[in-house]
Formats: C-alpha cells, structure tokens, sequence
C-alpha cells in the first residue's frame, strides 16, 4: 500500500484557485462606495476554528488515501475495556468518565399531597385529575415518560398551566429535589481504539477486503487538570486497515503516516519504536512517527501498531489489524506554531484579546449612506467636484448633479461662498487607515508614506464619507418635500471625531483600542458645503 506524496501535493494544488474573488471584489466595490456597511459585514469571509479547521483537512486527506469515514461509539460499558486493555485495563478506566443518571423515585399521591397541591393551585383535584397524576407518575417511573416531559404531562392531566406545576414542585414532591446520580458501568471513550474493536467486531465479515476505516472524534480522558498539552476532552484522528494473511503490517502504516503527513507539508518523517508497549498492540509493532518542522524540529505527531490477537480474539475478529491515530489538537498546534492547547481551542477563556489590523478595518464603515440609484449618483458626483476643483480659490460653486429625485427636479452644487480660501479644507482628502492597532485620519504625504506602505487600507477617505451623507440628507429633503421651500445645505467644518464626518466605528473596535492604549485620530479641517435645491 504505496502513497506517492508528490502526486497528492498535485492534487491538492488543483483548481484552488480562488472561487471567491468575484465575490471579494463586489465586497470592496460595495465598501467603497459606503453601500449597505452592515450588509458587507454579515456577508464577508467567515473565519474557521484551528481545531475544526484541521479536523476538515484530516477528513480530506484520509478520503485522498481511499478511506471509508466511519462513526465509532462513544459510549462503552467498562467489560468491552477490560477485554480490550486485558491487564491495563484498571488504569485505562482510571482516567475514563463513568456516566451516571438520576433515579426514577416511586412518589405516592397521599392525601396530605393532594391537600397541599389543593391549597397551592387554587382548585380541589377532581378524582379523575389524581387518577391521572398517579397514571402519569407511574408512568415516569418506568421510563415511560421522560423528565423532560414530566412537568407538561403532570400539568395536563389536573388541567392546570406548567408554570402552575413547576411552583408547587419542591414542596410537594421534595423527592424529586434531593435526586442524585447513580453511576453505571458505561464510560466515554478514553480511546478511539474502544471504538475500533466494536466496529470491526460487527463489519469484518460484511466487506471485502481490506477493509480501510478512519474516524475523526472526540475521546474524553480525566486528567487531574488541564494545561497547555493536555484537555479533558480532545479529538483523535484515527484510521484502521484490516487485511487477511500478513498483510496489515508496520510497513502500512510507514506509508499511511507518510501519505498522511506529507498533505500537511511535512517532508521529513521518521518512525521509532514506541518504549509504552500498549498491550493491545503486538509486541514491537507500536511505532512513533516524527515530522521535521521548519521552526520546531523533530515533533511526535503520530503513533501505529498491530492489534494483538489476544485483544481482537474476544470480538471474534480474525484478521490482522494496523491502527494508526493522531492527537488533531497536537496537530493544530504545530501547524497554528500555538504553545498552549487551551488558548488554541478555547480562545475565548485563554487567549488574549487580539484583533488584527484587517479585523479592525472592517469595524469601520460609513454611517448614513444613500438609499437610491439618484442619491448614489449625487454622491459620487460631489466627489468627482470635490477631486476636480478642490483646490479652487474662493468664493467659487460648482455644479456637481442636475436631475431627478424622488419625483423632483433638483439641482446640487458644491459652494464655497467666503473668501480668499478654497472649495474644500486641507484634510478633504485624508483617508482611514489602521495601522499597529491604531486608527488614523491621514492625508498621502511622505511623513505618513510608511502607515501607507504597511497598514491596512480602508479605502475610505474623510470626502467620500461626508459625500454620502450630503446625498442622504438631501434624499430626505426631496423625500419630505422640504426641499420644495428651502434650501438642503450640508456642511462639514473642523472634524475632531469620525462621527463629525459620518464615519462609525464598531463598539467592539472601541473597546479593544483602549483596551491596548492605542489611539483614534481623526481630525482635521474639511470644510465643505454642498447645497442642493429644487428646480423648474
């Protein structure tokens, strides 16, 4: 059983090129223009966990190597453990989760019981109503009904609401109140290995051979605490070849490991007998198999064995078995370069606070936006004024849209009516960039060439923003008819926040940058007035 890692790492690069760049640039097309920012939000690139992310790429690799993906049981009863781990068995068990249930208590309807249902609910039981509460009880007690449908069931049949029920619960029925779990004898998975036996027990004779298996799961191990290499519940990638003669070998799974890890971009992988000995393994089989990492060096990511016939003969299994599993976890943390497994999977308990430039980029949009193909259109020709004659000197107007809105005939223009100045203030051109954590209101000019160079650009600038809301309110005005007696002006002056110019900014980047002590700096003196009217 062969794997040529060149021919996977072939496969893998085709047709990846990117489907969703069509998408993509809609996306900045929309941003750009300060169209629907909440919408953009909701419809950018989601972000997979590392864990599950890894998860999805094992399920891939595994189908590459021809495998059948299948569901091992979760739960098994401490006998199957004992036949499997033979005489370390007491201390797999150790470390494995008993699962324990409530009891069903036998509760009788006394008098005593009815008088204070009586006195609690405001009404006198009828005969038939107890009848029916003890009907129901019993039928608890058996199993028959479940406690999440006992209280709907107790309330149905004395004709009362739930929350009528669940009142008089703890006093009435304190039994039901003191319940404690009782243990059994089923445990949750401490290995994938418990699964496998169970598995191959009842398919071995149902398919041809070999017969390749793999499953990607959860087991549960309970360790004492947990730390940054150890969790109490963690995923197993596991995968079995079962094969008649001497043909499941050590030699399959050399090449399983190495068709495995090579999809993950390990080139250098080396195997050494495992010291642990597993007594489910046959004797000198248990292998350790070590990839070379840039950054790490020689990292133990997997371990394969043959199942002992000792351990298979139980479930009547009666061909050799090769067994290969990988803790996904480990895996994640060498491919994420992560030091600690709780931060890895639980971020939001362990890890620090951490948003990127990008992620903080897409917390910032442009608030008040216009709702018409019209209202664009004033938009952008505001801008078109502003990019044109920005630097005209005053008094100066220009003509920046005439034509249609919501039914009216209106005429807009960019004005600039005192003197010895210009159309547009300095910082008219400043644009929105982050960089380092910080959010900065910048004009393009050498002193800033670096932020420019390395921070992450918005593509929005103090004029595009201010645009979008000169055409939003004056869609209002035409929309009110207010602008059939007034003059719309919008005007813009010195700008000392993003809402002076109509950018907004996400609370959660509020938080986070004060949390870092970075800073939000955007100011400036824009000065610009758009006036729109209605004409003939």
């Amino acid at each position: 059983m062969k794997f040529d890692p060149r021919q996977i790492r072939e496969e893998l690069s085709r047709d990846f090129e990117a489907t969703w760049y069509q998408g993509v640039k809609y996306l900045g097309e929309r941003r750009l223009t300060g169209r629907y920012p909440r919408s953009l939000r909701m419809l950018s690139s989601g972000k997979p966990h590392p864990v599950f992310e890894t998860i999805q790429k094992l399920r891939e690799a595994y189908l590459r190597l021809g495998f059948e993906e299948v569901m091992n049981p979760l739960i098994i009863e401490d006998e199957d453990v004992k036949k499997q781990f033979g005489k370390e068995a007491l201390a797999v068990l150790d470390r494995c989760y008993y699962l324990a249930g409530l009891p069903r208590p036998d509760i009788g309807i006394s008098e005593e019981r009815i008088q204070k249902m009586n006195s609690y609910l405001g009404k006198d039981l009828s005969n038939e109503e107890i009848e029916a509460l003890k009907n129901t009880l019993h039928q608890y007690k058996k199993g028959e009904l479940g406690g999440d449908d006992l209280v709907y069931a107790m309330a149905k049949s004395i004709h009362v609401e739930d929350m009528a029920v669940t009142k008089v619960l703890d006093t009435v029925f304190p039994e039901l109140k003191s319940l404690a779990p009782l243990p059994s004898s089923a445990t949750l998975r401490s290995h994938m290995t418990s699964g496998w036996f169970l598995t191959l027990a009842e398919i071995w004779a149902k398919k041809p051979l070999p017969i390749k298996l793999f499953s990607v799961d959860r087991c549960f191990r309970r360790e004492q605490r947990e730390d940054e290499i150890r969790l109490r519940a963690y995923h197993s990638a596991s995968c079995v070849v079962c094969n008649e003669g001497g043909e499941a070998s050590i030699d399959d799974g050399k090449d399983i490991a190495t068709g495995l890890l090579s999809q993950f971009g390990f080139r250098k992988i080396r195997f050494k007998k495992d010291e642990k000995r597993s007594k489910y393994y046959m004797p000198e089989t248990q292998t350790e198999v070590f990839c070379h990492h840039p950054r790490l060096g020689w990292v133990e990511l997997a371990t394969f064995g043959i199942y002992s016939p000792t351990a298979l003969a139980p479930y009547d299994i009666p061909y050799p078995v090769m067994n290969l599993g990988l803790g996904v976890e480990r895996l994640a943390m060498i491919l994420h370069e992560a030091n600690d497994v709780r931060a890895l999977s639980f971020p939001q308990f362990y890890a620090p606070w951490e948003l990127s430039d990008i992620e903080l980029a897409e917390l910032i949009s442009i608030e008040q936006t216009p709702s018409t193909p019209e209202g664009e259109q004033i938009a952008k020709e505001i801008v078109r004024v502003c990019e044109e004659k920005g630097n005209e000197k005053s008094p100066c107007e220009f003509l920046a849209y005439r034509g249609p809105l919501f039914g009216r005939a209106v005429e807009v223009r960019v004005i600039e009516p005192e003197e010895n100045t210009r159309l547009c203030g300095p910082a008219y051109l400043n644009e929105l960039v982050v960089f380092e954590g910080s959010i900065l209101g910048i004009p393009r000019k050498e002193e800033w060439k670096k932020v420019f160079e390395e921070g992450v650009l918005t593509n929005m600038r103090f004029l595009d923003a201010f645009a979008a809301l000169a055409a939003s309110k004056l869609e209002e005005a035409a929309e009110t008819g207010e602008i059939d007696q007034n003059e719309c002006e919008v005007k813009v002056k010195i700008v000392r926040s993003g809402a002076d110019i109509n950018i907004k900014l996400d609370e959660v980047a509020m938080r986070y940058i004060t949390s870092k002590k970075k800073k939000i700096d955007i100011r400036g003196p824009v000065f610009i007035t758009v006036v729109g009217k209605k004409v003939a």
